[in-house]
């Protein structure tokens, strides 16, 4: 048994975690600088007490058409490596504890490049849990 805990959170309807470890704190909507030549994903940057931090909208990142979530959206704030990153996200979800070895692949339905940055999946009693790998998240395409 490997349990792990996730914060979860929505992003178009869907269920998305990233593993509890990395995620430092989440924070609501912070004032975005935006950030010149930067790639699309990438919304500018926050100061969070005097730490200069990317924040990525990951409806982009995944893929998704675009939405106009990022006014009543949330940051979740993940250690990628050596640096903070803030992944925009619609709504916080909670902590969920699962077992690694339960995980199942990725379903063959889901396309694109929201399937590269995935782990894999977890059944979950009301929803499909989808596991993303915050450091492919991070790096931009």
């Amino acid at each position: 048994m490997d349990p792990r805990q996730f914060c979860t959170f929505y992003i178009d309807q869907q269920f998305f975690g990233i593993e509890a470890v990395v995620v430092q704190e989440v924070i609501m909507h912070q004032q975005l600088n935006p950030v010149p030549l930067a790639p699309n994903e990438v919304l500018g940057v926050i100061n969070l007490r005097g730490q200069i931090i990317t924040a990525i909208d990951l409806r982009k990142r995944l893929g998704f058409e675009a939405g106009n979530a990022v006014a009543t959206s949330v940051s979740v704030v993940a250690q990628v490596q050596e640096e903070l990153v803030s992944f925009m996200v619609e709504r916080i979800g909670e902590i969920v504890e699962i077992d690694l070895n339960d995980l199942e692949e990725i379903p063959g339905t889901l396309q694109g490049v929201a399937r590269e940055l995935l782990i894999g999946a977890y059944k979950m009693p009301e929803q499909l849990l989808l596991i993303l790998n915050p450091q492919k998240l991070a790096n931009a395409p």
